[in-house]
C-alpha cells in the first residue's frame, strides 16, 4: 500500500512538472516593460526540438502594416505581423533558454529565456539580455 501511495505521489509531481513546461505554449499578450502598454499577441509554439514565438496580431491598428526595416536577411522589409521574434529556445529545467528574441521596434536581437512561475500560469516572463544587462517583460495569457 505504501508503494502505491509513493508511486501516486511521484506520478502526480511528474505530471505537474510536464504541464508546467508545456504551459509556455499558446497565445500571449505582450506588455511593453517601459510603457506598460499592450503591444501585440505572440503565439509561442514548438517546431522540432526548438521553441519559437510569432507575432500573430498587432493591437494598434496604425501599426499593423509596418514592415521590418531593422530585420536582416530574408525577413528584411517583410511585415512585422507574422514575424518570428523568438527563435531557437530549448527547454532547460523549468525555463526555455539558448535562443534569441528580436525587438522589431528597436532593431536589436538579444539572448532570451522564458519561464512561468508556479504561482501564476497565466503570466509568462521573457528576459532579453546582453552580457549582464537585461530587460524582463511580463506577458499575459490570451484565453
Amino acid at each position: 500500500m505504501k508503494y502505491l501511495i509513493s508511486l501516486f505521489i511521484v506520478l502526480l509531481f511528474t505530471a505537474s512538472a510536464v504541464a508546467q513546461q508545456d504551459a509556455v505554449f499558446g497565445k500571449w499578450k505582450t506588455i511593453d516593460d517601459e510603457t506598460g502598454e499592450a503591444k501585440s499577441i505572440v503565439e509561442i509554439y514548438k517546431k522540432g526540438d526548438k521553441v519559437y514565438g510569432k507575432i500573430i496580431d498587432i493591437l494598434n491598428p496604425q501599426d499593423r502594416d509596418k514592415l521590418c526595416i531593422y530585420c536582416e536577411g530574408e525577413d528584411y522589409n517583410k511585415p512585422v505581423l507574422g514575424l518570428d521574434i523568438i527563435k531557437n529556445l530549448e527547454r532547460d529545467d523549468d525555463e526555455y533558454t539558448g535562443g534569441t528574441v528580436f525587438d522589431p521596434e528597436k532593431g536589436k536581437t538579444y539572448k532570451a529565456k522564458i519561464w512561468i512561475e508556479n504561482d501564476n500560469p497565466d503570466k509568462l516572463y521573457l528576459r532579453g539580455y546582453i552580457a549582464f544587462l537585461y530587460r524582463t517583460q511580463e506577458w499575459i495569457r490570451v484565453k
